[in-house]
């Protein structure tokens, strides 16, 4: 489980921002490793912003929501430089669906930990074909913290580190949830991309 560092530099006495990436497949418990940091955020009274992209209201549009329906509230943006404009007060920046923003979020990232933010990002690290997916491995590239958290595969009950869209389309971003995706592991998420392609090919 995932512990907070210290945030102090004792020799300076300068408050140290840092990022730390929640990577893994669709029902993983992404969101859900981000709210317990958040909960922990807000035993310490730390100064929270949260923000979502605009596009995900799969469950609310100002929250972020866990597939197991817990929540905090956050801000829907469309641009990712309005996170900077919204979290000057802040102590702990929070970014969920991350997959979803453009590369700009880099530079983003980089100057709320310069500026001395703890900066907790989580998004899916790879798409429906397994290919790593937007900005993402950037983003871990540039963490000072990563976790990577595994599902269980629908399939065998093994780990799952891909998520399988058994729903017919091309487009890289189609949100959803158990009616268009499942949880699998390398190997039941290979046979099923190759039935599809043989499905396809027929």
């Amino acid at each position: 489980m995932f512990t907070e560092p210290n945030s102090i530099d004792r020799g300076k006495e300068k408050k140290l921002g840092w990022i730390e990436i929640i990577c893994g497949p669709m029902f993983s418990g992404k969101t859900e490793e981000l709210l317990r940091r958040l909960r922990r955020v807000k035993i310490a009274n730390q100064a929270l912003a949260i923000f979502k992209p605009e596009i995900d209201i799969r469950y609310s549009e100002m929250r972020i929501v866990s597939h197991d329906a817990n929540y905090f509230p956050s801000l829907p943006i469309k641009n990712v430089q309005d996170i900077i404009k919204n979290s000057v007060n802040a102590e702990v920046v929070a970014i969920d669906e991350s997959q979803f923003f453009d590369e700009g979020l880099l530079e983003v990232a980089n100057q709320l930990a310069l500026d001395g933010k703890r900066v907790i990002i989580a998004g899916l690290d790879m798409d429906y074909l397994g290919k790593p997916f937007g900005l993402m491995p950037n983003l871990m590239a540039i963490a000072d913290y990563v976790t990577k958290l595994n599902a269980i595969c629908i399939c065998c009950g093994n780990l799952a580190t891909h998520s399988f869209r058994f729903i017919g389309t091309n487009n890289q971003i189609m949100l959803g949830e158990k009616d268009n995706y499942q949880p699998r592991c390398r190997s039941c998420f290979n046979t099923g991309m190759l039935e599809q392609k043989q499905t396809r090919s027929n």
